[in-house]
């Protein structure tokens, strides 16, 4: 899951329901999941705006951008993390027209979530089981 936390207003509508689709696909592709209709219905994507006087900083008025990552445990290298941290700054800048300069008012926090500690349809997801799914869909294609 990509969750994005930023000031109301500061995207367009356009440019938010854009960011929402590029955040999920560029989380997909760091992750190294194929991109099947399986991986794609569990790479869920957030955009949450919030007043801009409740998230900010003490030195400027300038509009703050936390991305919050969640994967399981082993999902991503440090070399996938770097890549997804990096390119999810340049997602989330492009699309609110900041410059090079403006990177440190984009932040990224990657969550692995431990095995064992992620459930759903009723049942814990191990992340083995989801590199079996992913490279029996990869061999498929």
């Amino acid at each position: 899951m990509i969750q994005l936390t930023l000031p109301v207003d500061v995207l367009s509508a356009e440019s938010r329901t854009q960011l929402q689709s590029t955040l999920a696909a560029t989380l997909l592709q760091w992750e190294g999941a194929p991109d099947t209709a399986f991986f794609r219905s569990l790479t869920w994507s957030r955009i949450d705006e919030i007043p801009r006087e409740s998230f900010g900083s003490l030195g400027d008025e300038l509009p703050r951008f936390r991305i919050d990552v969640t994967v399981p445990q082993g999902a991503l290298s440090d070399r996938r993390k770097a890549g997804l941290v990096e390119q999810v700054t340049r997602d989330v800048s492009t699309a609110a027209g900041l410059t090079d300069s403006d990177g440190l008012r984009v932040w990224v926090l990657v969550h692995e979530q431990p095995e064992g500690t992620w459930g759903a349809g009723g049942a814990i997801v191990r992340f083995a089981d989801l590199k079996a799914l992913a490279a029996g869909a990869t061999a498929s294609s």
